[in-house]
């Protein structure tokens, strides 16, 4: 296990490392507060992205006497050997040539936005999937704004088929990683749509924001029985 991590350059993936070789685990408040990561879970998948097998375990905050996540090394023989080194960089092409073919638009909300906002993201996490897909193949990359990556990244580490069977095919047929054609979501039977007003359509946000609030309502349960009638 230690010469594969002394193996790993990736720098968040290294501060996990070197702190659990030093102290035998990390907590989410530790990677926030003492290393500055406001995702911390975005911190510990770049050490399973390297093939580390890190197991999850709840602890209580001896500060705020909340319930919080703490990490510790695996089992050695769960180690992905090919892992090893983690992700393949992307080409600087790959952006351009997803912006032409969907847009320059998140893949979730369907907003427009400037290309400086969106990131490259895997469809299937690349902890399922790793990089057996070429980048040539537009199919396998989605864009997404750091909003919607986070959410997909939550729902993905919390989803029964990335903490258990990882199938390829599960992972096709969900709402984070083919938005336009599903039939579930995270393994759950939903279905949703995010919707974005921008530019003059936002005073029409605003009226739809007042009247659910005088119906005391959520705005997305206001809006769907507007919908229903």
């Amino acid at each position: 296990m230690l010469d594969l991590c002394n193996n790993i350059q990736a720098k968040r993936a290294r501060t996990v490392i070197k702190h659990i070789l030093e102290y035998g685990f990390i907590t989410t408040e530790e990677l926030k507060e003492k290393y500055g990561y406001d995702h911390p879970p975005r911190a510990i998948r770049d050490v399973r992205e390297n093939g580390v097998p890190l197991n999850t375990h709840k602890i209580t905050s001896l500060k705020t006497n909340r319930r919080i996540a703490a990490y510790t090394f695996g089992d050695p023989s769960k180690i992905i050997r090919g892992r090893i080194g983690g992700r393949k960089a992307f080409p600087k092409k790959l952006k351009q040539d997803l912006i032409k073919r969907y847009g320059s638009r998140d893949a979730i909300s369907n907003t427009l936005l400037p290309e400086a906002y969106l990131q490259i993201d895997h469809r299937i996490p690349y902890e399922i999937s790793g990089d057996n897909d070429s980048p040539l193949n537009l199919a396998s990359f989605m864009l997404l704004d750091s909003s919607s990556n986070r959410q997909k990244s939550w729902a993905c580490e919390h989803c029964p088929n990335f903490l258990e069977t990882r199938s390829i095919d599960f992972c096709k047929s969900c709402y984070w990683s083919s938005p336009e054609e599903y039939t579930h979501i995270a393994g759950s039977p939903f279905r949703r749509i995010d919707i974005t007003w921008s530019e003059q359509e936002v005073d029409i946000y605003d009226r739809l924001f007042q009247q659910a609030k005088k119906a005391k309502l959520s705005l997305p349960d206001f809006i769907k029985k507007k919908l229903e009638k």
